[in-house]
């Protein structure tokens, strides 16, 4: 792998670390802010909004211009974004700075999947995206622990300026070791709309949606599980945590693999596991050894899915990737914030927290669904490919 690719690893690090490390952060930002802590939770959602909006704006803005300056554009706005995170002296100035922090995050992993899959040969493309989003894994196992830890330790200011740091580096990385010269389609703003009414296109958009409200449904409420229907203690639970990013980070490698051998089928049997897994974790959530492996196993099956997606996507939009590719993490993170809500509002109605896998389970039945009716869709259309490619040998 080239090593332009560790340059985007270390900057999707630094955002993923960006992104969640507020969860633990919540208190200490809350009492230096003097707000409450549902008042801090919605830095959450503010980041969240912010690159389901800003993700289809800088795709757009930024179709014609060359991806290295591009790419490097995108981490001044990360960098400068953390700086006034770390800076911020009143609730509304954080928010403010949350946001434009997250208009980065969208554009960065969607351009950035696209770039790393060009510059591997088209039998590794899964595997570079998969290496890539590496950073979003190790971000759970290591980033947000530790900057959780640095925050409580000194002040939640000081993630910020670490995390801006990490910026500074991936920057550095960015700029001297991706080409001058990145391959790209003529840019094409037309072209690039018009991939978006493809059908397999969106079906693997959606995909993406509930693939992630399947994961947050249940990962929202995962402390108060644990600790209520598990028996495990606070400290316990942030071990518990780490060990899901582990296989998060596992399944990530293995998902790159898997969709560079077969995609569409490795996509359908990743479903039919996950959807195994989370009915396993119904049962398995009472006993603490059985709930240990099956979260680490739950991890790795759902990360196992995002390069196969995203792959997905950027091979139905081949001709025009960037702004469907850039979509595409926006789609992720309304399944983020649509996962949250009907995890919370299943619950206001009675659900258990031990009960939250099986609804989790139904939400990846419909991705599987929806998986299934894109390939019917794809394999009804080769005949017509088949006779169309027979009649241009024979003439």
């Amino acid at each position: 792998m080239p090593l332009a690719l560790i340059a985007l690893t270390i900057a999707s690090f630094g955002i993923g670390t960006t992104e969640f490390v507020i969860m633990g952060l919540l208190p200490d930002v809350a009492r230096d802010l003097g707000v409450s802590i549902p008042s801090a939770g919605l830095l959450v959602t503010g980041y969240a909004m912010g690159v389901v909006i800003g993700a289809p704006i800088l795709a757009m803005a930024t179709v014609r211009l060359p991806r290295k300056a591009t790419l490097l554009g995108l981490m001044v706005m990360f960098v400068l974004g953390n700086t006034l995170c770390a800076l911020a002296s009143s609730y509304s100035l954080l928010m403010a700075a949350r946001i434009i922090t997250a208009l980065c995050h969208g554009a960065f992993f969607g351009i950035g999947s696209v770039v790393a899959a060009d510059l591997v040969p088209r039998a590794q493309r899964a595997r570079a995206i998969a290496l890539m989003f590496a950073g979003l894994t190790l971000a759970n196992v290591l980033g947000v622990p530790l900057g959780t830890a640095l925050g409580q330790a000194f002040s939640w200011r000081a993630t910020f300026w670490a995390v801006t740091a990490i910026g500074l580096v991936a920057l550095a990385g960015i700029a001297l070791l991706l080409p001058a010269k990145i391959r790209m389609m003529p840019a094409n703003l037309t072209r690039e709309i018009a991939v978006l009414g493809k059908s397999q296109v969106l079906l693997a958009m959606a995909i993406s949606a509930l693939v992630s409200a399947s994961l947050f449904t249940v990962f929202t409420y995962i402390t108060p599980m644990l600790e209520d229907v598990t028996g495990v203690s606070p400290h316990g639970v942030s071990i518990v945590l780490l060990l899901f990013g582990v296989g998060l980070t596992l399944g990530n490698v293995v998902g790159g693999r898997l969709a560079d051998w077969k995609l569409m089928p490795s996509l359908i049997a990743i479903l039919l596991a996950l959807i195994l897994v989370m009915g396993l974790l119904f049962f398995a959530i009472h006993w603490l050894p059985a709930a240990i492996a099956t979260i680490i196993l739950w991890g790795a099956v759902l990360f196992a899915l995002v390069p196969v997606l995203q792959l997905r996507v950027v091979d139905k939009a081949q001709h025009a990737p960037n702004l469907a590719s850039t979509i595409n993490q926006g789609a992720f993170n309304l399944g983020n914030a649509t996962g949250a809500w009907l995890g919370g509002f299943v619950i206001l109605r009675g659900v258990g927290y031990g009960e939250l896998p099986l609804v989790g389970a139904l939400v990846a039945v419909a991705a599987l669904g929806l998986s299934l009716w894109s390939l019917w869709l794809e394999r009804r259309r080769l005949p017509v490919a088949w006779r169309a490619s027979e009649a241009e040998a024979s003439q």
